[in-house]
């Protein structure tokens, strides 16, 4: 028999946590690749970007750059919410763009 009842902490055991829903998935994915190639300068650099959910419900920011065909360098950026990541992500992408970084070409 399925009865609700206090434990010794006084705490009901079918009650939702105290610690809230704060736990949400990421709205939507975020994720870019973009290069910046020059022969003439033997230039060719890759920066990657993306927003991932961390175990705790925050979201963090992964950064990665780096020679193409090398490992790279990479940072990370924790956040308390999502907002926050995605305002950086977009601030980073504005600053790519203006410096000539564009989307993989395919040809």
């Amino acid at each position: 028999m399925n009865q609700l009842r206090l434990t010794d902490s006084h705490v009901l055991l079918d009650a939702q946590s105290a610690i809230g829903d704060s736990l949400t998935m990421i709205a939507q994915p975020y994720q870019l690749y973009i290069e910046r190639t020059d022969p003439t300068k033997n230039m060719a650099r890759y920066y990657a970007m993306s927003i991932e959910p961390t175990l705790f419900g925050e979201a963090c920011l992964i950064r990665r750059w780096g020679r193409i065909g090398a490992g790279g360098q990479r940072l990370v950026h924790h956040f308390g919410y999502e907002e926050e990541a995605v305002r950086l992500f977009l601030q980073l992408l504005r600053q790519k763009r203006l410096r000539g970084y564009r989307p993989k070409s395919t040809a």
